[in-house]
């Protein structure tokens, strides 16, 4: 049984996402965020504290993106993989790990400064808030003439990039997007996937108020 370790809507929501579209079997922990501080069982399994952590028999993961790739792959054959003979598979790599490396970094810093941490360096926040929209640019551009970034159909790139958006509308960035995007992030979210994906994180979420005791 592939086991995921999850915060509502944090990065592990492209594992929990793809397995969903997937149709695995899979268990879901649900933590409070951050779980480094609010569920230090978690330290056990993963001593970085980070999110999400996938266990999948002896094979044990902490990256997103890279989890996505490893569902769709190791569990294909999927529409959402692209072969390594397609045409488009250079594309869909890149634009699996250009949604958490190009899109989702910058805006870490912006959640960080202005949700988290408001007033130490909301310069900073400005400063990866343009970083974010400037980059955002690229995915316009590979929308203006297709429904999703490669290959002709959905797929794991779609996933990674689109909860880049997810975050974006998290931290109001969301006003910026482009035509091409807000309709590009319409059509993700009514995706099946997309919203049992929400369904579980929230059937699973840890009571109001829930923190460890050790």
């Amino acid at each position: 049984m592939i086991r995921l370790y999850h915060c509502a809507d944090a990065r592990s929501f492209r594992p929990l996402w793809a397995l969903e579209e997937l149709g695995l079997n899979y268990e879901l922990m649900v933590m409070p965020f951050p779980p480094r501080y609010r569920a230090k069982q978690f330290m056990a399994v993963n001593p970085l504290g980070t999110i999400p952590a996938l266990v999948d028999g002896e094979t044990f993961m902490t990256e997103s993106a890279a989890i996505v790739q490893y569902l769709v792959t190791r569990y294909g054959p999927s529409p959402l993989a692209v072969d390594v003979g397609d045409s488009g598979y250079g594309a869909w790599l890149n634009w699996l790990h250009f949604g958490e490396a190009t899109l989702t970094f910058p805006q870490t810093l912006v959640l960080r400064y202005r949700r988290l941490e408001p007033g130490k360096a909301e310069v900073v926040a400005d400063d990866y808030a343009k970083w974010f929209l400037a980059r955002l640019r690229a995915v316009d551009r590979a929308l203006r003439d297709a429904e999703h970034l490669c290959a002709g159909r959905f797929t794991g790139a779609d996933i990674s990039v689109g909860y880049a958006l997810l975050l974006a509308e998290f931290v109001g960035l969301d006003a910026e997007f482009t035509p091409a995007i807000a309709a590009y992030w319409a059509r993700l979210q009514a995706r099946t996937g997309f919203n049992a994906a929400k369904a579980a994180q929230l059937k699973h979420a840890p009571a109001v108020g829930e923190v460890s005791r050790e």
